[in-house]
């Protein structure tokens, strides 16, 4: 795609803004817009502070995947191993807090991989994907409130999940398009320690 085109026929411009709710962890709008033939609409959205994703190497070629209740689907989901960023925090030190926090693991090397937006309709939400290598288990630090159970799986075991509708989570779905094209070979890594 043409990074050069012209998008002010796509572009909505803020009239008023109103907050309609401000919880410990969501904070959501809702905004009236004027729409680029010039009527206006209502855009309700949620702001969110980003989040990192991880997708974690065993040695052995395994990956470190999580089970854990998510309240808002009333399931246990799969996935991989994430958190928030808190106000200020670069996403790698909050993939290697979340890491050790949520599976016990440190890595000996990063890679990012990229960024993706989960909910673009309804969410500023970002998710940042980093690859880690050369784990090694140390003790986990769950947060108060949180359990979650650690599990491993092959990168194929992963793939014929995500074919099944067993992981459904938007990262960890991009998190292994993300694998597949490394392991590949097709997409490469800058790997950092």
């Amino acid at each position: 795609m043409n990074k050069t085109t012209e998008d002010s026929h796509l572009i909505e411009q803020k009239i008023a803004s109103q907050e309609i709710l401000k919880g410990n962890f969501l904070h959501a709008f809702r905004d009236t817009v004027r729409l680029p033939d010039g009527s206006s609409a209502t855009r309700e959205y949620v702001r969110h502070p980003g989040a990192v994703c991880m997708i974690p190497l065993l040695d052995d070629g395994r990956l470190v995947l999580e089970r854990q209740y998510r309240w808002p689907m009333q399931r246990v989901m799969v996935e991989f191993p994430a958190g928030k960023l808190d106000p200020g925090e670069d996403p790698l030190a909050c993939g290697k807090r979340e890491l050790l926090e949520e599976t016990g693991y440190t890595a000996r090397e990063w890679a990012h991989a990229g960024q993706l937006h989960p909910v673009i309709s309804y969410s500023t939400e970002f998710i940042d994907l980093w690859f880690a290598r050369g784990l090694e288990l140390q003790e986990r630090r769950l947060d108060d409130e949180e359990f979650l159970e650690v599990i491993t799986a092959t990168p194929q075991q992963l793939v014929e999940w995500c074919r099944d509708g067993i992981v459904t989570d938007a990262k960890t779905l991009a998190g292994c398009l993300w694998l597949q094209n490394v392991l590949s070979g097709a997409w490469k890594l800058d790997w950092r320690t």
